[in-house]
């Protein structure tokens, strides 16, 4: 079946009209002047202008009118039915698939940034921190029986202890421990942990040996 925008298109080019000429003489726009050849009508402004536009069109071609605007309106009520119709039905799609998947890259470029942004943040943390030590024994004010103490805790896994100014082996997972022995009385631990970056914690235990 005949559509009135083909009509349309097929009368202008039998009188070797352009889109810009009949515009000219018109005065609809050219874009909506390609929508009705189309039959596009949902890029015209509304159903009023639409029907009034075909209407200006026909009358320009010199084309039976009534005619042309029964088949428009034929048309015209089809495709405001496949409007209500679900989006996998009507085989229409209203978010423009080109500007959607740019608006997926920005983002996927975004989100990529920021965890680069973050990874290296990370790496590099203890370049702008003191690395962390924790010390698991012993405990502060301890007192001990014997004059052999052992000294564990946590740090970083790619950081130096020193426990006493001597360095302690550090393992994988960050823990460290090693037995010194100190004399009878009152005595201060000292902890130290240095990373790569030259930043440095310490730590003191304070305790009694008997």
């Amino acid at each position: 079946m005949i559509k009135a925008g083909q009509k349309l298109h097929d009368e202008r080019k039998r009188k070797g009209l352009t889109l810009e000429q009949v515009a000219s003489s018109t005065k609809i726009r050219e874009e909506f002047l390609r929508a009705i050849e189309r039959g596009e009508y949902g890029k015209l402004p509304s159903s009023s202008y639409a029907q009034g536009f075909v209407r200006s069109y026909t009358r320009f071609l010199n084309l039976p009118e009534k005619e042309t605007l029964a088949l428009f309106r034929r048309e015209f009520a089809v495709d405001k039915d496949l409007d209500v119709l679900p989006e996998g039905l009507s085989g229409k799609k209203d978010i423009p698939i080109r500007k959607f998947k740019i608006h997926q890259v920005v983002l996927l470029g975004i989100l990529i940034f920021i965890l680069l942004i973050g990874y290296i943040f990370f790496q590099f943390r203890y370049a702008f921190i003191n690395p962390p030590l924790e010390i698991e024994n012993p405990k502060e004010m301890a007192s001990f029986s014997s004059s052999t103490v052992t000294v564990s805790g946590k740090t970083d896994p790619a950081a130096t202890v020193y426990i006493e100014d001597e360095v302690v082996p550090v393992n994988d997972d960050g823990s460290f421990k090693k037995e010194i022995v100190e004399f009878p009385g009152k005595t201060t631990i000292t902890i130290k942990v240095v990373n790569r970056f030259g930043k440095e914690t310490t730590l003191e235990r304070h305790i009694t040996i008997k």
